[in-house]
């Protein structure tokens, strides 16, 4: 057997849950097992009863030097909710291999065996390898579940091509283990970039009052902010995420502060700017507002067809945040447009002077999706990305905020 590879030394210290799911596969998680444990990672399999067909536990026992895990309700700990508890206590999840029957029912929430419990129960990055015959990888539904597992920022290491046990040959086999490695070494890395770090993220439109029940507002989801702020706890980072009126739920780990006004939302980034060492302005922040809001609805009957309303400017936030900053604080702006978003990002840039401007073309209908292209645009130059889930756009930004702040190794 080979040793663990150099960057596998990264795990050291932790607590690994290692998932076993069904296929002819589950026979390498051993060796992975073996080098996680040897790397001086805690590690606890997790397996599915399936995969006790192919592997039998008292194997990973043998080189975990801890019980294998297979039942919902067996004894786990002494906590209670011992069935949720590996999930809370994990640092790594990582699940070789992964059946297209495991991928489809972590996509769609389900909880109904220990394994998929823990990875709802996680707050800790998630692995995940699969491993099937190449027409059940290749089938629309697997990939629909694929795309749903990385929109939700897990990581997925693709199966790679050459023969299966089925005799065909295609791609669906289990990636090598040294592909494995590296992706678990790069999570844990990632993990610990921001560790410590205080970063504060914006999100989401504000709502500019016409009078008590009517507001101005934008078409802003909210979901590139938010995933910004997930990103970002799960490296580390002290996280405050100031959201105006979204559907969205606060990421764990995450604190809120809720907003509506762009005036609110200056006075909330500015109380948390003395203490933050990155500040992300994700939010769409409204250029007007309503000069004379009505303390009153105003009623249809007295408009006799038509209301006129007076806009006034409201105060720049960025602006307010890049001449109160104190020095070292990495500010990250954005600029979504539909004309040219990279010129009008270099423009931004000049002009305000934030460290980094992310532009995106909204001139699509991309509001609310789950994907977004964008450039980040820097006095270094302009790096494209390709359309990618916003869940990876956010882990990208969060690396170069690392970089930054000299947290990434």
């Amino acid at each position: 057997m080979t040793a663990a590879r150099p960057g596998l030394e990264r795990s050291r210290g932790l607590f690994v849950v290692l998932g076993v799911s069904g296929s002819i596969a589950a026979y390498k998680a051993v060796e992975l097992a073996r080098r996680l444990t040897q790397a001086g990672a805690t590690v606890q399999v997790v397996m599915t009863r399936s995969a006790a067909e192919f592997v039998r536990p008292l194997t990973f026992q043998a080189l975990t030097y801890r019980p294998v895990e297979l039942e919902m309700f067996g004894q786990l700990d002494d906590r209670a909710a011992g069935h949720v508890a590996m999930g809370q206590q994990a640092d790594l999840i990582v699940i070789v291999p992964a059946t297209a029957h495991v991928i489809a029912r972590l996509a769609h929430g389900f909880a109904d065996d220990l394994l998929a419990t823990t990875v709802l129960a996680a707050h800790a990055p998630v692995i995940v390898c699969p491993a099937m015959e190449t027409h059940m990888w290749a089938n629309p539904a697997t990939q629909a579940n694929v795309a749903i597992l990385r929109e939700r920022g897990m990581r997925i290491v693709a199966p790679e091509a050459g023969e299966l046990a089925s005799g065909l040959v295609g791609q669906g086999r289990l990636a090598a283990l040294e592909r494995i490695e590296d992706a678990i070494a790069e999570a844990v890395g990632e993990a610990r970039s921001l560790a410590g770090r205080r970063v504060v993220v914006t999100a989401g439109p504000t709502a500019e009052p016409i009078d008590p029940v009517r507001v101005i507002s934008n078409r802003s989801s909210g979901k590139m902010g938010y995933a910004i702020a997930s990103a970002a706890q799960a490296a580390g980072a002290d996280v405050t995420l100031i959201s105006g009126p979204t559907a969205l739920a606060a990421p764990a780990g995450v604190r809120q502060v809720q907003i509506e006004t762009a005036s609110e939302l200056r006075e909330a980034v500015l109380a948390l700017l003395p203490d933050a060492e990155a500040v992300v302005m994700a939010a769409a922040v409204a250029d007007y507002r309503v000069a004379e809001p009505s303390d009153v609805k105003l009623k249809k009957r007295d408009a006799r067809g038509e209301v006129t309303l007076r806009l006034t400017e409201n105060a720049d936030v960025l602006k307010a945040v890049m001449a109160k900053r104190r020095p070292g604080t990495f500010v990250v702006g954005f600029k979504a447009e539909t004309g040219d978003p990279v010129a009008e990002a270099t423009r931004m840039l000049r002009e305000k002077g934030p460290d980094l401007v992310v532009a995106n073309d909204v001139s699509a209908g991309v509001f609310g999706a789950d994907t977004d292209t964008v450039t980040f645009v820097s006095v270094d130059g302009a790096e494209a990305l390709p359309r990618l889930p916003k869940a990876e756009v956010a882990r990208r930004l969060v690396q170069r905020i690392a970089q930054a702040l000299g947290g990434a190794s």
